[in-house]
Parts: C-alpha cells; sequence; structure tokens
C-alpha cells in the first residue's frame, strides 16, 4: 500500500519528523515563517493530507485540491481553519486537545507573577545599569498572595490555574457558559459571578475561553472601565479577545495596573504603544513551549494526520459529522 502524501507547513521536532517521514511521502516548508494561501494551495497540490502551524486556510485553499482528506492543526484553537467549509467537502479538522493544559496553565501563572511583582521591568532595570543602592520603595508590587482571582472560562485550564491559585490562598471567582454545579464548586473551593462582578471584584481577570464570534472583543472598553485601578489582566487563550486598542487605552489612562499578554489580536504585530509600557509583559505566544509539551503536540498532529489520509477516523476530530 503507498504511503500517504503530506504537506507540512512547518517542521515540528525532530521525533514527529522522523515519524512522518516513515509513515508517509513528506514535503515541508523549512522556512521559519507562516504561509500566505498561495502558498499553501501550492504545498496541498496531490496531497491527502495538511499539517499547518497557524496558517489561515479558508475555502480557496481546500478547493485548490479536491484530494484533501484531512487537516491536522498543530494546537488546540483551530479558529484559523474554515471547519465549516471542510465539514462541507468531507475533510476531516483535528487539533491537540489536553496535551497542554498544565503548560498553559503555568504560562498565565508565570504571567501573573511577573507582571503583579514587576520582575521583568526590574530586570530590564537592572540590565541598563540603574541600580546604585537598595531603596525600599522600589520596585514595589501587587500582592498576590490573598488577592482574588477571576477566571473567565473555566475549561481544562482554569480549572489548572485553579490549583495554583489555592497554593497562594486567593480567593477564586468564576464566569463559564456553562456554570458548575454546587458540589463541584465546592470541591474547587470556587465562586461563580455574573461577568460584571467578576471584573469588579478581581485583583487578576485570566480568560480563559475559545475565541468564536461570540468572544470576539469579548474584554473592550466596557469590561475594562469595570476592573480596579489596581487589577491586572492575564490573556493566554487568544489575541482577539481582547480588544487591544482597548486595552492599551485602558493602560495610558491607568484604569488598570498592567497586563501579562501571550497573545495578541494581530500577532506577531502588536498595538505599537504595548512595546514600549513597562506594566506589560508581552512573551511571544510560549504557552506551551516546553520540550514536552510540543512533541507530544506535534506527534499527535502527525498521528491525526496520518490516520486521516488513511481513511480511519482521527483520534482527535474537530468535525465528526463528516463520518456519519
Amino acid at each position: 500500500m503507498p504511503k500517504p502524501k503530506i504537506y507540512l507547513t512547518y517542521p515540528l521536532p525532530p521525533q514527529c519528523m522522523r515519524f512522518l517521514e516513515e509513515n508517509s511521502e513528506l514535503e515541508y516548508n523549512s522556512e521559519m515563517r507562516l504561509l500566505n494561501p498561495e502558498e499553501l494551495a501550492a504545498g496541498i497540490q496531490g496531497k491527502q493530507g495538511l499539517c499547518t502551524l497557524s496558517s489561515g486556510i479558508g475555502a480557496e485553499v481546500m478547493d485548490s485540491n479536491p484530494g484533501l482528506k484531512v487537516i491536522a492543526n498543530f494546537g488546540v484553537g483551530y479558529n484559523h481553519i474554515d471547519v465549516v467549509a471542510a465539514t462541507a467537502r468531507g475533510i476531516a479538522v483535528t487539533n491537540t486537545p489536553g496535551v497542554l493544559t498544565d503548560t498553559t496553565a503555568d504560562i498565565a501563572w508565570a504571567l501573573l507573577m511577573d507582571v503583579a511583582r514587576r520582575v521583568s521591568e526590574g530586570d530590564r532595570w537592572v540590565r541598563g545599569r540603574n541600580w546604585g543602592a537598595w531603596d525600599p520603595n522600589l520596585f514595589i508590587g501587587a500582592d498576590v498572595t490573598g488577592a482574588t482571582l477571576g477566571l473567565l472560562g473555566l475549561g481544562r485550564i482554569g480549572k489548572s490555574v485553579v490549583k495554583r491559585a489555592k497554593g497562594f490562598d486567593m480567593k477564586v471567582l468564576y464566569w463559564n457558559r456553562t456554570r458548575l454545579s454546587e458540589a463541584d464548586e465546592t470541591e474547587l473551593g470556587i465562586q461563580y459571578v455574573e461577568q460584571d462582578a467578576l471584573f469588579q471584584e478581581s485583583d487578576f481577570v485570566s480568560l480563559h475561553v475559545a475565541l468564536n464570534e461570540g468572544t470576539k472583543h469579548l474584554i473592550g472598553e466596557q469590561q475594562l472601565r469595570l476592573m480596579k485601578p489596581t487589577a491586572f489582566l492575564i490573556n493566554t487563550t487568544r489575541g482577539p479577545v481582547v480588544d487591544e486598542k482597548a486595552l492599551v487605552r485602558a493602560l495610558q489612562e491607568k484604569r488598570i495596573a498592567g497586563a501579562g499578554l501571550d497573545v495578541f489580536e494581530r500577532e506577531p504585530k502588536l498595538e505599537p504603544e504595548l512595546y514600549e509600557m513597562e506594566n506589560v509583559v508581552i512573551p511571544p505566544h510560549v504557552g506551551s513551549a516546553t520540550v514536552g509539551t510540543r512533541l507530544k503536540m506535534g506527534m499527535m498532529t502527525a498521528r491525526n494526520c496520518v490516520a486521516g489520509c488513511l481513511g480511519e477516523r482521527p483520534p482527535n476530530i474537530v468535525n465528526p459529522e463528516i463520518y456519519g
């Protein structure tokens, strides 16, 4: 039986590349950049599978190759893939759920601690050779232990953040589209509140909702005005959940104290003002960037793609209805 043909938009960890090379006729883009739709369409010609890393894939790309069977996404979020168009064409779409829960919760916590205690800001100041003497008023930050944390969204990652918050004796409020049972809330030690109350009462607001039409710019002018001037916004979900221009205005006007952002509305571009703000921590979307997690994501992506190419139901299917 001939091996399926797969196109990969970005090199994966070596173990994943070996798996794909052993189980498919693999062709891949070796350049460290995202591909545009025309390049994607050219790359998938004659292929049954596409392994993709964040490149936008719409109906035009799919229609350029009627033989495409599967689009395997490297990551949990798949908002850059037109799943409706894929389903209409009988193309399986897959993702990598579950494997990055703890690493993403870790980065959310790292951002919270960093921006609250001004770690990166102080690091830049010391590297600039500015430190002359110890000062009791130097880089005073916000208390984390005993503070109130508000979680907007309570899926796997949100619940993982709850575990970390409990180690710091934080009061945890949450809003979720579906409220947990009273027993589950008691077990987790969390309290349900409506969105407005969450913004008003929290010292830290951490975002954990999926990106869709209903959550785009979920955090805008109105929500930011509800937050305390001493509060911080943490975003590790998807950039467009936050209206970045509104966030910049809130920071400039000191309506909130700061922000920790691992994702951005138009990444890799940011609102220009964010680059200059000392009270904002802005790593380059590294929420899942650990050796173990990236390897798991890569292997899951590769296995999903090979299975879909062979006509099997992939383990992590987003649109199972194509299989009847």
